[in-house]
Formats: C-alpha cells, sequence, structure tokens
C-alpha cells in the first residue's frame, strides 16, 4: 500500500466530515472513498443511539435481505460472539477484522457460520463510531467468498481513521431543526416474529416517516425491529439494557422508540410505542451531539434559567472571565453567536431542562391495556 494512498484517504474523510452532508450522503462518500483503498464487496452504516448503543437505521450497499439482519441483530443483543459492537465500545477497540479475531477461522463466529457465509460472505471490517460524547454508530465493510481477508495494514489504517469517522457521523446528526410538534403516541404490537398482530393509525404513520429502507422484505424500521429483540432479550434476562432509543425520522423529527414484553415467555407479544421526543429528552442528546462538555453543560443550565455571567461564576464557582470563555467554546460547537439563539436550539421550547442527568422516559408498560 503506497504512502500516499492513506494520507490522501486521510485528506479525503477530513473534508467530508466539514461538508455537512446528510447521514447517507456522507456514508455514500466515505463508502467511495475508503473503496479506493481498502477494496470491499459492501458497507453498512448502522447508526445508533448513544444512550443504549442499540441500532436506530442503516444504510446499506450489497447486503443481506431482512431475515438475515434480524438473525444478526438477535446475536448482537442476546448471544455471544466475536467483536460484538458493545464489547468492542466497551475494550475501547476502534476497529477490527474477523479474521484477526478468529485466527482465520470464520466459522468460529455465529454470526458468519449462521448469516454471513451462508449468503456469500467473507471477512469483515468492523469500525466503531465513538467518541467522548457516546457511540453514534458502526460501519462494516465486507468482502464476498473467495476474496482476501483484511490486512492488518488496512486494519490499523481504519483505526486511524475511526476518530474522523466518529466526528462526521456526530455532525452528520445534527439538527438544524429539530422539533417535537407531534404529542401522539403510536402503538404496534408484534408477534414473537416481528409480525404486526394490532397498530393504531399513529403508528402506521411514525413507521411511514421512519421508512423502512431499501432492504429486501423489511416491513418495518430497523429500530422498532431492535427494540423489540430487546425487550425480549431483558424478559429473558439474556440482557439487562434499556429497550429503548431515539432515532431521526426522514421529515426531520426525533422520535422516541420504546419497547416492553406482554407477558411471559417465547411466545409473548411485544408492545412497542413511537412518541415524539420531548423536550427534556432531547436536550442531553444534544448537548452530547454538539460534544459540550460537563462544564459546558452547566453553564448552558445556567444560561437557560436566565442567569446572568457574575451569578453563572458564583453559582458554579469560577471566575467570569472562566464562564465568558465557556460561553465562547458553546457558540463555537452549536453555531449560534447568542445566549437567546443558544436556549433556542438546545431546548427548543425555551423552557431550561437539565442537560448533566440522563432524561426520564417512561415505560412502554404504563400504555399497555388490561
Amino acid at each position: 500500500m503506497a504512502t500516499a494512498q492513506p494520507d490522501h484517504l486521510r485528506d479525503t474523510v477530513s473534508r467530508l466530515v466539514h461538508r455537512g452532508l446528510g447521514v447517507e450522503d456522507y456514508w455514500r462518500a466515505v463508502s467511495e472513498a475508503l473503496g479506493g483503498v481498502v477494496p470491499s464487496e459492501g458497507t453498512c452504516l448502522m447508526t445508533m443511539d448513544p444512550a443504549t448503543m442499540l441500532p436506530t437505521a442503516e444504510f446499506v450497499e450489497n447486503g443481506m435481505p431482512a431475515d438475515a439482519i434480524s438473525r444478526l441483530v438477535e446475536i448482537e443483543l442476546r448471544e455471544p460472539d466475536y467483536s460484538k459492537w458493545t464489547d468492542l465500545a466497551r475494550a475501547g477497540r476502534a476497529a477490527a477484522s474477523l479474521s484477526d479475531v478468529t485466527a482465520g477461522d470464520l466459522d468460529l463466529s455465529r454470526r458468519h457460520r449462521e448469516v454471513r457465509r451462508p449468503e456469500g460472505f467473507s471477512d469483515e471490517l468492523r469500525v466503531v463510531l465513538s467518541s467522548s460524547t457516546g457511540t453514534w454508530g458502526a460501519l462494516t465493510v465486507f468482502r464476498e467468498k473467495d476474496r482476501p481477508y483484511f490486512s492488518p495494514a488496512e486494519v490499523r489504517l481504519v483505526t486511524s481513521l475511526s476518530g474522523l469517522l466518529s466526528d462526521g457521523l456526530r455532525r452528520s446528526l445534527l439538527l438544524d431543526d429539530a422539533s417535537a410538534d407531534r404529542h401522539d403516541a403510536g402503538m404496534l404490537v408484534l408477534d414473537p416474529d416481528d409480525g404486526v398482530g394490532l397498530a393504531n393509525q399513529v403508528a402506521s404513520a411514525w413507521i411511514d416517516e421512519l421508512g423502512t429502507g431499501t432492504r429486501a422484505g423489511t416491513t418495518l424500521p430497523l429500530v422498532v425491529r431492535a427494540v423489540a429483540r430487546q425487550a425480549r432479550a431483558i424478559g429473558s434476562q439474556a440482557s439487562t439494557g434499556l429497550a429503548r432509543a431515539r432515532v431521526r425520522t426522514n421529515a426531520g423529527r426525533w422520535v422516541i422508540v420504546r419497547a416492553s414484553l406482554m407477558g411471559e415467555g417465547a411466545a409473548a407479544p411485544v408492545a412497542v410505542l413511537l412518541e415524539a421526543a420531548r423536550p427534556a429528552e432531547m436536550a442531553p442528546l444534544l448537548a452530547d451531539v454538539y460534544g459540550l462538555t460537563p462544564q459546558e453543560r452547566r453553564v448552558t443550565e445556567c444560561v437557560a434559567q436566565g442567569l446572568p455571567t457574575r451569578q453563572i461564576a458564583n453559582e458554579l464557582r469560577m471566575s467570569a472571565y472562566t464562564v465568558q470563555d465557556h460561553l465562547k467554546s458553546i457558540f463555537a460547537k452549536t453555531g449560534t453567536g447568542s445566549r437567546g439563539d443558544l436556549i433556542a436550539r438546545l431546548f427548543f421550547d425555551q423552557r431550561a431542562m437539565q442537560l448533566t442527568a440522563p432524561p426520564a422516559i417512561p415505560d412502554v408498560r404504563s400504555f399497555q391495556t388490561t
């Protein structure tokens, strides 16, 4: 691999990060640039809720059918396997090839043995898109059967780019026009195979707005299937995580998706609630997206309460000059120019919300009927 190629790739990715592309356009541009140096037969970008690491949407080129991806999600959430996303993130490992972690015996991996190999795929290179503000997504680059495995040099190169790639995805998820003007709740009841048993009109509208992607045979958005499977995993005590995720719709709204098992056993249905994200639920997420530090969050909360600089300084036990420095950094990160612009950007309805604590999200079981 010529030295000029990695350097050119790094420059290209750096430019893409600052182009202000949407998620899909960003993924396509990154895939094209990466393919020139790390050849592959396909890529998949998954966005995730950084609070739960549940997948919320996917963008796929030359991927697998819907039933295959459902099985992959189930393995990720409930069953042991090599280089799972949560394991990579927990270990602080930005990228890994399946051939490396299995010492070349790909069939040691359950997802490869059961799903990927039967679909004609071979090695995969996984990249966790994490930053100090959380894990916002994951990129998979894969090769088909009879193609060479990813080399250590290719893995090292992608690892070195992971910070840039993560920053680009986080920027792509920024919402200038984030709003939550929809207050009605959608309810789905899913059978064990994710078939829709019951659905109200609001749920159908949310599903249309989220979209099901281009994967053949898909009838539900990925986030709905992922949250439902997480609820089943919690019900079977295979997971202790949260069955909820926040995701942006194709119309630019943010929706909270929650799920809960209605009963006991493998045959129990799952109730899924879809509801517009309220300001209290979105403010901490947007603070994460903009990369505000703990000190900057506290300053922002004080600004939201209408406190002047001197009072903020007294409240937080810092100098007025330090408060001003924090405000300059906050304005730069959020693309705002005044305190009023900042509050409009982060809080939507001008009310002070806590940025330093996770939002309270009601349990979907409170919406179940007897």
